[in-house]
């Protein structure tokens, strides 16, 4: 059986952190990621991913990620159930963060914070020049 999920959207809005009873930090985010369907009108429809961050994650996104910051997350689908103060069921089904990476910001004042946010990624930005030199043959190709 596998249960692996990849995906790269924006915080919808600032994480939520929190401390267990025993002091381990979990954090709430949720991840915007744009449908591939359109409304009826043809504007752009989005999923809104509940995402659950544990440990160290959950405090590296309560420090540096904010509403807006585009996010790569990998982890694992995980769903719950659990009785609500009104005596009825809720089933909720989130994804539990295995990795997490912030690849950049809406607004440039925030770039520096998330180049430098510590997360053991180097993202190379290849200008356009160079990819205009680069010609791959079809066997190159991975499809």
């Amino acid at each position: 059986m596998i249960n692996r999920v990849v995906i790269v959207g924006r915080l919808s809005r600032d994480p939520e952190l929190r401390k267990t009873n025993n002091g381990t930090s979990v954090a709430s985010i949720t991840v915007a990621v744009d449908n591939i369907a359109r409304d009826s009108e043809g504007n752009k429809t989005a999923s809104f991913i509940p995402v659950t961050l544990w440990n160290q994650r959950a405090d590296f996104i309560a420090q540096y990620g904010r509403k807006g910051t585009l996010i790569g997350v990998e982890g694992r689908l995980n769903q719950r159930s659990y009785k609500r103060n009104d005596g009825s069921n809720a089933n909720v089904i989130e994804v539990i963060a295995d990795n997490v990476t912030l690849l950049g910001s809406k607004s440039s004042k925030d770039s520096a914070a998330d180049e430098n946010s510590g997360s053991g990624y180097t993202i190379d930005k290849p200008s356009n020049d160079d990819l205009e030199d680069t010609e791959l043959a079809d066997e190159d190709l991975p499809f």
